[in-house]
């Protein structure tokens, strides 16, 4: 694609000055969305003295499962509206208004508005967040040796807004009031909003146009059928809003893990049966198939992180300083801090096993990943058998579990994203990414549904629950392990695609 961005010698950090409005737009927009998120179930689940919504917790996790799920499902449509008919720099700036609108929403003490706001913010970001990935490859050349460090650049500003969510959002909903923290997270997206107006120029036109538009009478018709299905949804949430409709959470969030399930394996099952695939091709999408059911059940254990370990920051750690109490969101902030420590660690562990013929497996490197991850959960099964005896548990529980699931994503988030594109025949490449994306989404509805087993009226559970948690996913893993012998050699087969773009290296991949 051309553009007049396209720079010998950059404006930010020796890069495109359009790098520049992309960091902090995306950075507003991760503090608005991990600051509200940091709060939603704590929100749910508070009582109404308290100003909360008095949810069980099997209904409150239900619904962040099903909150979370759609935004990486959206993310699939998103990208085709940029793509077909808007372009990337239109789509980001509505995506970053209705983002904005569902926050202000949120932060209107109105419990019948509720879903309003985690729909509007929801589909804001499906549309945004893609996109805004994607536009940054389009500020340089496809040989241009500065991708990968703006890449980096690019991460580093989402895990600096994602502490800037949980830190002020947190405060803000903790200690003044819950609402008082979704409203702080609109003021972070239309911050956001301004700065990427003011400097939109710097992008050029990079993404102003879509890369492959609809003609216009097909165009026509596919807004129509976009208007359709907003009708649809604004029916469906004035009748549950009015209490016409009754909707069971917990059932809702079964069912659509079931919906996306049966996708994923259909449309996979389609470009394997149909896609007239070579020998070498299919063997290649069985390892592919075997990293995303890893991918799957990682980011179930993973996205514990704001539901049932946010709960047990709240109710059972001991998070007294002096006199001064450390908010339970807080502890959101450590898996981006641990990120950033330990990126370039894992970076070189990599390249130096490769330079010595060490170099493991995706598959493998996914199941290592997997099981790290899943030993968190032991360190919360010992935890919790303090609390199940009633006691407060120190906040370093909470810190290594934390610290052994950021370990976990990266030996998986990373290599899984670049499996994808080496594994797929390249004729699917794009489909198999859209594929690969519901992971996400099943990964945190099954995350919600398991988290709503954590009955705080029944604490002597607690401790079981993580350890069946643990000793599931490391078996998993396990599997995983030793099919991974047999499909190292399925992943060498074929010709070698191109190298994967850099890949987000945290679970804000969409």
């Amino acid at each position: 694609m051309s553009s007049n961005i396209h720079q010998t010698s950059g404006g930010f950090f020796g890069h495109p000055k359009g790098l520049s409005t992309l960091f902090f737009t995306e950075m507003w927009e991760r503090m608005s969305y991990y600051g509200m998120r940091a709060l939603l179930v704590l929100f749910m689940t508070a009582s109404l003295q308290e100003e909360g919504l008095a949810f069980t917790v099997a209904a409150a996790a239900a619904i962040y499962g099903l909150y979370t799920g759609a935004v990486y499902f959206l993310g699939l449509p998103g990208g085709w509206i940029a793509d077909r008919l808007l372009g990337g720099q239109r789509t980001i700036w509505y995506g970053g208004i209705i983002i904005m609108c569902g926050h202000i929403v949120l932060a209107i003490p109105s419990d019948n508005t509720f879903f309003l706001g985690l729909i509007l913010v929801a589909s804001g970001t499906g549309l945004l967040k893609p996109n805004i990935s994607a536009l940054v490859g389009h500020l340089y050349q496809p040989q241009d040796v500065r991708r990968d460090s703006g890449y980096a650049l690019y991460y580093m500003g989402i895990n600096i807004g994602s502490v800037l969510g949980s830190t002020i959002c947190g405060y803000f909903g903790e200690n003044i009031g819950w609402h008082w923290g979704f409203g702080a997270a609109a003021v972070g997206m239309a911050i956001g909003l301004i700065q990427y107006r003011r400097t939109i120029g710097n992008l050029g036109d990079a993404s102003l146009k879509p890369e492959n538009p609809m003609p216009a009478e097909k165009a026509r018709l596919a807004w129509r059928i976009i208007g359709a299905v907003l009708i649809a949804v604004a029916l469906i949430t004035g009748l549950t809003m009015q209490g016409v409709i009754t909707i069971d959470p917990v059932t809702a969030a079964q069912y659509v893990a079931v919906a996306f399930t049966l996708t994923f394996l259909a449309y996979f099952a389609f470009i394997y049966y149909r896609g007239k695939l070579s020998g070498s091709e299919k063997r290649k999408l069985w390892a592919l198939f075997l990293i995303c059911v890893a991918s799957t059940f990682f980011w179930s254990g993973f996205e514990q992180a704001g539901s049932s370990l946010n709960l047990f920051a709240r109710d059972y750690t001991d998070r007294l300083i002096g006199t001064f109490e450390i908010p339970a969101t807080w502890f959101q902030n450590l898996n981006s801090l641990f990120i950033i420590t330990l990126s370039p660690f894992f970076a070189a562990l990599w390249i130096n096993l490769g330079k010595r013929m060490m170099t493991p497996s995706y598959n493998l490197k996914c199941a290592i990943g997997l099981i790290i991850m899943a030993s968190g959960f032991l360190v919360m099964f010992f935890a919790a058998q303090y609390a199940a005896e009633g006691l407060k548990v120190a906040p370093y529980w909470l810190v290594t579990t934390y610290f052994l699931h950021t370990v976990g994503e990266l030996c998986l988030s990373p290599v899984a994203l670049s499996a994808v594109s080496k594994l797929s025949p390249r004729r699917f490449a794009g489909q198999m990414m859209g594929v690969f994306v519901l992971t996400y989404s099943i990964g945190n509805i099954f995350s919600g549904l398991l988290a709503g087993h954590f009955d705080p009226n029944n604490v002597a559970e607690m401790p079981n629950l993580y350890l069946q948690i643990s000793l599931f996913t490391i078996g998993i893993g396990i599997i995983l392990a030793l099919i991974s012998l047999k499909s190292k050699h399925w992943e060498s087969l074929g010709e070698v695609s191109q190298a994967a773009e850099p890949a987000e290296t945290t679970a804000r991949t969409i």
